[in-house]
This record gives structure tokens, sequence and C-alpha cells, in this order.
């Protein structure tokens, strides 16, 4: 990654694998060529080495944002990533798929690869709840003509006044814990709807529930790792650095400034109690809706990439985090298998 100061206006950054051929083409003086020429306007030339896609990103994010003012986002080009938000503000909250974060009292859930997943899950979220799908300011009264999802159950009719706000906000906090717990509220209470069935010999019941539960699991696997309530997008990736590894930390949607942990261990020092320390010392994140859609963003970029070149290990929280699995993940982080490593394992496999 490069960056060329220019004698008047906005600088050059810039990111390539061959930065000596870029350079040359960039500053080698070409008269009457159409391609760009910085020979004249180069002053001075600050280059960066980033081995890792991650690291790439946001160092180049950092860098716009340092010398590019409000332009940055054009340089940058983040993209939008959809969101699953419930409107928490409205008297009767509902549903819909948006790629900004706007309205502190709303539930955004995400980011998704692409708005048709994002969309697919919200349809197939709310089969489970009885919420709106309309997209009205409502007026309650009991000759409103309603819709088809209210004649099929799928929906409480608040246009008709079937229920009041109170009653509704029971159906929207299901959803909400749904959302929050990734899934496990929903999945416990029809497992024990299963099970109380199966008890009292309702097999056709049981049977019911158990599709309900295989419907629900089939609806989390379409979610990523990184798809969760966004207050609490929390994870960290390890990647190697010299003779260390730098472990870069995502708190409640905001990236930490990466902690590089030395691999040389004092004698009875154990690496479990060493990753304590470290992440004992993180700052306490406290970001902007603004700067959770743009570090979120620069996750989904990074994460959803076909280039991905190191692990990502989520957590809900600090306290929770799995010292070992994240040891596990710097190992592999220093020790990377090699590319033909799995093609062997694979072709001396038991077919059995």
């Amino acid at each position: 990654m490069f960056l060329i100061h220019l004698k008047q206006g906005a600088p050059y950054l810039a990111r390539t694998t061959m930065p000596k051929r870029r350079l040359m083409r960039l500053l080698a003086p070409r008269p009457g060529s159409r391609l760009l020429d910085l020979s004249a306007l180069a002053e001075r030339i600050e280059i960066w080495y980033t081995p890792t896609r991650l690291e790439q990103a946001l160092t180049f994010y950092s860098l716009a944002r340092l010398h590019f003012g409000e332009s940055y986002k054009k340089v940058v080009r983040l993209p939008a990533s959809p969101y699953l938000k419930v409107l928490l503000n409205n008297p009767f909250p509902r549903t819909l798929v948006t790629s900004r974060l706007s309205g502190r009292e709303s539930l955004f859930f995400g980011p998704f690869r692409n708005r048709a997943e994002a969309e697919r899950w919200q349809s197939e979220t709310l089969d489970f709840f009885q919420i709106r799908r309309c997209e009205e300011e409502l007026a309650p009264h009991p000759d409103h003509p309603g819709c088809i999802y209210g004649e099929m159950n799928q929906c409480l009719r608040p246009c008709q006044a079937i229920v009041g706000v109170t009653e509704y906000a029971t159906e929207v906090s299901r959803l909400t814990s749904f959302l929050e717990s990734h899934g496990v509220t929903l999945q416990d209470a029809i497992g024990h709807a299963r099970d109380r069935a199966s008890e009292n010999l309702e097999f056709e019941e049981a049977a019911r529930q158990h599709k309900r539960f295989e419907r629900v699991e089939a609806l989390l696997r379409v979610a990523s790792e990184i798809t969760t309530d966004i207050r609490h997008a929390n994870g960290v990736s390890a990647v190697k650095a010299g003779t260390g590894v730098a472990l870069y930390f995502m708190l409640d949607g905001l990236w930490a400034a990466p902690v590089l942990l030395d691999m040389q261990m004092q004698a009875g020092e154990s690496m479990d109690r060493r990753l304590r320390q470290i992440v004992e010392g993180l700052p306490v994140a406290r970001p902007t809706l603004k700067e959770r859609e743009e570090h979120i963003a620069l996750l989904a970029r990074w994460y959803f990439s076909s280039s991905r070149d190191s692990e990502w290990l989520p957590f809900a929280k600090k306290e929770e985090i799995p010292y070992r699995k994240l040891v596990r993940m710097i190992s592999r982080a220093m020790n990377p298998a090699p590319a033909h490593a799995t093609m062997i394992v694979n072709e001396n496999q038991d077919p059995a």
C-alpha cells in the first residue's frame, strides 16, 4: 500500500501486489500518454507492507480517513451491507431490510452477504412470529380491511384492533429475543413443546413441532457467524506478524487497534493468562451508529471475500471469549498448513 504526497491537492492512495511496477508506471514521465502521470506533482512517497487482507483493509480505511477528510468514503468504497431492522420506536413494530443504520431505538441484525439473503431471512423468520408485514402507518379500527396474513393467522391483526399495543409488544419481544439469542429462545420453546407432545403420546403434534424445529435450524444455518445483533458484534482474527501474531479485535461493532502478541513465553507463563491480560486491557468501545456501519462494512467485505486469508472467532462479550479456541486459532496462524497438505490427506483417506 502506498501514498504519494503531491505538491498540490489530495494525495494519491492505492494498494498493489507489485509496488515497484505500479510506482514506475505512475512516476515515470510519459509525454503524450493518456495514462496517469504524477512525475511532475509527486513530492514524497510512503509505503506500508500489509501481508494480509484484513490488515490491508483496516490500514487503507485509516489512511483514507486521515488524508481525505469527508471524501474518504469515495476512496474506500465501502459496501452497503444489508441488515434486518426492527422498528421498535413504532407503536406496532415491523421489520424491514435496510443498508443504513439509523434510529437508536431500533434493533439491527446483520450483516448479510447480500440483500436477497437478508430478504429471504426476514420472510422465513416472520413465519414463526405473528408480526405485521405491512408498511403502512397503522390507525387501528375494526373496519380496517386487513390482509391475507391476518386471514392465515400469521399476524395478530393490530390494524383491525384485534390486539392492543401491550399484546402486540409481547410478540415483538419474542422476535427480539430470537434475534439477540441467535435463535436459542425459539429452539428451546419448540423443543419443549415437541417433548411435551411426545410424553403425552400426541405423536402428530410432536412430528409437527419437530418439523418446525428443523425449519429453525435450517434458517439459522443461512446466517453467517458474523451475522448478529450489531450491539454485540464481537470477534477476533489472528494473523502472523513477523515472529508473533497480530490480534484484531472487534468490540461492539468497532475495530480496536491491533495487538502484537510475542510468542516467546517466559518461564511459568501460560498463553491463556497472557491473552486474558490483553483482553482486560482492551479499550471500552462506545461507537456511534455511523462508526458501527463503517466498521462492520469492513468486516463484511473481508469476511465474505473469496480471498479471505485468516480465521474469525466470534464471541458474545469479552467475558465469554473461548480462550481455548483462540489459542488454537493463534497456533494455526503461526503454523499454517501447506497448500498441498489437505490434498495429500484427502487422497489417503479411508473411503469408508
